[in-house]
């Protein structure tokens, strides 16, 4: 039996809003379940369906998506927010990793990679377009990806397919403490300050893909 992810999409562009919503119709493990062109509708959405995955416009009407990732954030809400925008600003992705977001997608990104943000937020883990993972890294952090080790390479590259610290234990056969002192020292080599930037940084150089 197929596992689906129950999703609502907002933004305030109604074309983008039919053609992903088409898109998404056509996934198999996908069920979309609303849509919106607004952030108080978005809300309202998650309020009555309480979706898996909320994917989300950033800079759509009040609230925008970010807002809405603090919010549920705060409530401790069980949908996770993907971050669907036209372009990439360091700031804004920093405030909305701060807000609770655990996915950033550009809106040009082919919409196969939006199924995937879906079914990894879905699954827990955090998905970053390859062309934002630049943006989330410290500036001298690329001249430092040569120094990850192999296990390090390979614990960030389970992590980006969305496995939690326990599955890459089990998976490497490792503990978790050392998954998590893996994290840690590819976080302080790639001057990360959380471990998504430390996945985003490997994704974009292709180093665990």
């Amino acid at each position: 039996m197929t596992l689906h992810h129950r999703c609502i999409l907002a933004d305030d562009h109604p074309a983008i809003v039919d053609a992903v919503s088409r898109f998404l119709e056509e996934v198999d493990d996908v069920e979309l379940v609303g849509r919106a062109v607004d952030g108080g509708r978005a809300l309202e959405l998650i309020d009555d369906l309480g979706p898996d995955v909320a994917v989300l416009d950033i800079r759509m009407p009040e609230p925008n998506g970010i807002e809405i990732a603090r919010r549920l954030s705060a409530a401790g809400s069980d949908t996770a927010v993907i971050l669907y925008t036209a372009a990439g600003e360091r700031s804004v992705l920093l405030e909305a990793l701060d807000a609770g977001a655990r996915g950033f997608l550009l809106k040009e990104a082919p919409l196969d990679d939006l199924a995937r943000a879906i079914r990894i937020v879905a699954g827990g883990g955090t998905y970053v377009d390859p062309a934002l993972a630049g943006l989330l890294a410290g500036p001298q952090a690329a001249e430092r990806l040569h120094t990850l080790t192999k296990r390090e390479r390979e614990v960030l590259r389970l992590l980006a397919d969305g496995m939690r610290n326990i599955q890459v234990a089990e998976e490497l056969s490792i503990s978790p403490l050392t998954v998590r002192s893996h994290v840690k020292k590819a976080m302080e080599k790639l001057e990360a300050d959380t471990r998504t930037q430390a996945v985003a940084l490997a994704l974009r150089e292709s180093l665990i893909t």
